[in-house]
């Protein structure tokens, strides 16, 4: 397929748009000029843009079909889905202008399997995804179904910004420039571009840009535009099965202890000791065995227990949610060792709030300051290392700040803290 996408886009809006259906608004009511209640077309593209209006009528409903349209939808799918995708691009670009990431030698070894196979699970289950997401949505736009393409697209997406790049945030952030870092750097620029080029006929514009950016600054032999390079090819021998379906598992583990959670009213940045969980049937014990660390890190919990009884999750210190086929209990009690990280971990995000109140770039390096009870003088001691490495202190000091610092008063643990971060080369 070559994707001359700027004819194959307009003329597939084309066929959309003369066979939309019947057009109601916010309210469910027809839209007619008698009523007043038509939308023009160019307030919708001034408040958010070609591209936002483009994907709403691909993606609100097949055509044919009665949708509702407004500005206020075409905003949310601006919201829910441009937004999530430019701001993956985003934190890409950030960190590999800041590792100095350069692409150029490594297309060719994206089609070598036998490398991808030394990836890290997270990497092999993405790519796999991707190259699932290149064959479903090439087979839609063969059967001109825009619709469910563009949905398809929209579900991966946001896969890759809440699940691959959020659990690969710390792998973005280390300091060491080591194998697994350039893994993720190599992975999610992968990703990106394929990503753009499927998206080139439904977003024409935000693709244009990413694509010249993500490509055509390296690679001065490709096709100028996105719109003249080819059409991806999905590697069907790097679909996993069953490391996706086993992934989709883990998903859902995870999100009902997240729920559990929120029952217990326990924040997610206080650690627990343990997670139980009774699988939809044996066949998934093996999958969660496998990536048991991804729920551990997800839900700040030390130990994976798997059940083949309800009754082993019942208790009064378990918070406990069950839906489809799964059983997830937290254990809630909270010793003093874990309260003692819960609060660390606290004091490590108000800290990486106030890098951002400061100003301060993301790979800025500062001192950081506190004056405060013993209590917090005792936690800062104990796990400073790891408050050091998570906020890129180069040293954690106790007493008051110089007045070129940025310091905030905080409530800690129900008493008054005084913190304070400067940056330091």
């Amino acid at each position: 397929h070559r994707a001359l996408s700027t004819v194959l886009c307009d003329s597939v809006c084309y066929r959309n748009v003369g066979c939309l259906g019947l057009i109601l608004d916010a309210k469910g009511e027809k839209m007619s000029k008698s009523k007043g209640n038509v939308v023009a077309p160019w307030a919708v593209i001034d408040a958010h843009g070609a591209d936002a209006l483009r994907w709403y009528l691909f993606t609100a409903s097949p055509p044919g079909t009665a949708r509702r349209f407004s500005v206020d939808l075409v905003g949310e799918a601006l919201r829910k889905f441009l937004l999530t995708l430019w701001n993956t691009y985003s934190f890409f670009v950030t960190y590999a202008n800041i590792d100095r990431f350069d692409p150029r030698g490594e297309a060719e070894s994206e089609r070598d399997v036998e490398v991808v196979r030394e990836r890290p699970l997270l990497d092999r289950w993405v790519l796999s995804e991707l190259n699932a997401l290149v064959d479903r949505v090439t087979r839609h736009m063969d059967d001109y179904n825009p619709t469910d393409a563009g949905r398809a697209i929209q579900a991966f997406v946001d896969d890759l910004s809440n699940w691959y790049v959020r659990r690969s945030r710390r792998r973005f952030w280390k300091s060491e420039n080591d194998a697994d870092k350039l893994a993720a750097h190599r992975t999610l620029y992968t990703c990106l571009v394929t990503v753009v080029k499927l998206l080139a006929p439904f977003v024409p514009f935000a693709t244009e840009e990413m694509y010249r950016n993500l490509v055509c600054s390296w690679f001065p032999d490709a096709p100028e535009s996105v719109h003249l390079a080819d059409w991806p090819e999905a590697d069907l021998s790097l679909v996993d099965e069953e490391l996706m379906a086993d992934t989709r598992s883990v998903m859902r583990v995870v999100s009902l202890g997240r729920n559990a959670r929120a029952r217990a009213g326990i924040k997610v940045r206080q650690p627990l000791q343990r997670v139980l969980v009774k699988p939809r049937y044996a066949g998934e014990r093996e999958g969660l065995e496998r990536l048991t660390p991804q729920v551990l890190e997800e839900l700040n919990v030390k130990e994976l227990i798997l059940v083949g009884d309800e009754a082993a999750l019942q208790g009064e210190d378990v918070a406990l949610v069950e839906e489809g086929g799964y059983a997830v209990g937290l254990v809630t009690t909270i010793t003093s060792e874990l309260a003692d990280e819960g609060l660390a971990r606290d004091l490590v995000h108000r800290l990486q709030t106030m890098r951002k109140n400061a100003g301060f770039d993301i790979a800025d390096y500062i001192v950081t300051y506190y004056q405060g009870s013993e209590e917090i003088g005792r936690i800062m001691e104990k796990h400073g290392a790891y408050i050091r490495q998570e906020t890129l202190s180069r040293e954690i000091v106790a007493g008051p700040p110089p007045a070129s610092a940025h310091a905030e008063e905080q409530k800690v643990a129900g008493e008054t803290v005084t913190l304070a971060v400067e940056r330091r080369t």
